[in-house]
């Protein structure tokens, strides 16, 4: 009979990613990770067989959070304030020292495009879906089904440029001031005003 994997399976998992996340896939070393996770060698390849298989969940982990994180601030807030919110805050909001580490979906495509297709590849299907989720908030703010296609797709080119800045600004660093620019672009282009700009209305 097989020894049971004694530890927190979804604990290691979380350390993974903020490991590649913040290192990226090829400078993890399995040396890393098995510190990082607080596992054994052993224990490590029963549980997840390989690094390569480990970096894909974390992936997959990742890319939910992300999706998720949209989802609970599209059914808090006007649609196009959440999607600023997202691009503001990132995963991690606030001064969280992660806002510097970019994206993970993002780096995996830099670091891996020509080295391993594949992961690229993989990491790209996710954010064609956080792309999705981009249009779908554009839509229920009320943009046409074509036009929220068009601008949810510059959106994406704007997250991927924000992620890539993030790693060479500070963790304090103020949002870019082109992110407020870009989402008078995206109001404008809707007739969707600001809950900022509807608060100031109403005052006057």
């Amino acid at each position: 009979m097989a020894r049971p994997i004694e530890f927190d399976r979804s604990k290691a998992v979380d350390k993974a990613v903020g490991l590649f996340w913040r290192k990226g896939y090829q400078a993890s070393s399995l040396s890393d990770l098995l510190a990082v996770m607080g596992i054994g060698r052993s224990s490590f390849y029963a549980a997840f067989t390989d690094k390569r298989s480990l970096f894909i969940e974390c992936l997959d982990l990742f890319a939910e959070r992300t999706l998720g994180l949209l989802a609970r601030a599209c059914a808090d807030k006007p649609p196009v304030d959440a999607l600023e919110g997202f691009f503001e805050g990132g995963l991690f909001g606030g001064r969280d020292e992660r806002r510097q580490w970019g994206c993970l979906l993002v780096n995996t495509v830099l670091e891996m495009s020509g080295v391993d297709d594949d992961l690229a590849a993989h990491a790209g299907r996710h954010l064609d879906r956080v792309q999705d989720a981009f249009r779908a908030g554009l839509e229920h703010a009320g943009a046409a089904p074509a036009l929220a296609q068009d601008l949810a797709a510059m959106l994406m080119l704007v997250n991927e440029g924000v992620r890539v800045s993030s790693r060479r600004a500070s963790p304090q660093a103020a949002p870019p001031p082109a992110i407020a620019a870009i989402f008078r672009l995206v109001r404008n282009a809707i007739g969707c005003p600001s809950t900022l700009q509807i608060t100031r209305e109403i005052a006057t």
